[in-house]
């Protein structure tokens, strides 16, 4: 019998830079308290277990989705699915800006970040590999969802090329800071216009997980959130590190979609 409803989480945090050992071990604690609250789906923020600013530490940092850390946090999740985000070792030199999807003791999927933003105080396309294709992977024999990491929701191209799937979700892991783009340029307005905007445009629930927090003289402004698909907020963090939590109910995907029908009406676009 199918599963009308999916219990979706954001875990806001911070990281320490380059110290994996340590925020492998927040990971531990939010996966336990989220499957102690029977979370379904459990996205923690960009860069997760590494932190952002790694600059010629990403070669240090990188590991392959084979490895211990990421096999560990897979066992703590269950039957519960978890984004873990990481710097993928794909072979020399080759380094990722990665989204693990966790389940069952193992990877089940890795999305590589594609769109890496190289202006104002970001610096991605020199240190990784640009990915080359969004997916959409299975949660469970129901629901399918979709990762996009952080600034491949700012290509609106990318993004309807993933919504083109029809995935049920998309599951969105950030690291956005205040003004790193520009003093004039917001982030903390911007995301939620985009994203409400996407999320009621495609009537697809997004799960979005912002980093919260300092690093060197960076701030995380967090702002992590469940939204539904009419673009409306059912769940969000405050200012601090926090899980919170929404229901998706199937229906409520099938009304919007009917009301709206933009999937249909892009076919072959």
């Amino acid at each position: 019998m199918a599963r009308d409803t999916l219990t979706v989480a954001v875990a806001q945090m911070n990281s320490v830079l380059a110290a994996i050992d340590a925020n492998a071990r927040n990971h531990e604690s939010m996966i336990a308290d989220s499957r102690d609250r029977g979370v379904d789906v459990l996205v923690f923020p960009e860069l997760s277990l590494t932190g952002y600013a790694l600059g010629r530490r990403t070669l240090e940092t990188a590991m392959p989705a084979s490895a211990p850390p990421l096999v560990r946090l897979a066992a703590a999740s269950g039957d519960m699915t978890t984004v873990v985000g990481f710097v993928e070792n794909a072979g020399p030199g080759a380094c990722y800006n990665a989204a693990a999807i966790l389940r069952h003791g193992r990877v089940v999927a890795v999305h590589r970040k594609i769109n890496l933003p190289t202006y104002g105080g970001l610096e991605e396309g020199k240190w990784f590999h640009k990915g080359t294709q969004p997916m959409v992977f299975d949660v469970d024999q129901q629901w399918s969802a979709a990762a996009l990491v952080c600034a491949d929701l700012w290509n609106p191209a990318l993004v309807h090329q993933t919504m083109a799937q029809r995935p049920d979700l998309v599951l969105a892991p950030a690291n956005s800071a205040t003004a790193i783009v520009s003093s004039a340029f917001s982030n903390e307005r911007n995301w939620g216009v985009a994203l409400g905007f996407y999320a009621m445009m495609y009537s697809t629930p997004i799960a979005f997980a912002n980093r919260y927090g300092p690093e060197g003289d960076v701030h995380f402004w967090g702002g992590s959130a469940v939204y539904g698909p009419r673009g409306n907020i059912l769940a969000s963090a405050g200012d601090r590190e926090e899980v919170v939590a929404a229901t998706i109910e199937r229906d409520t995907i099938a009304q919007a979609r009917f009301d709206l029908p933009t999937h249909r009406d892009s076919a072959g676009f």
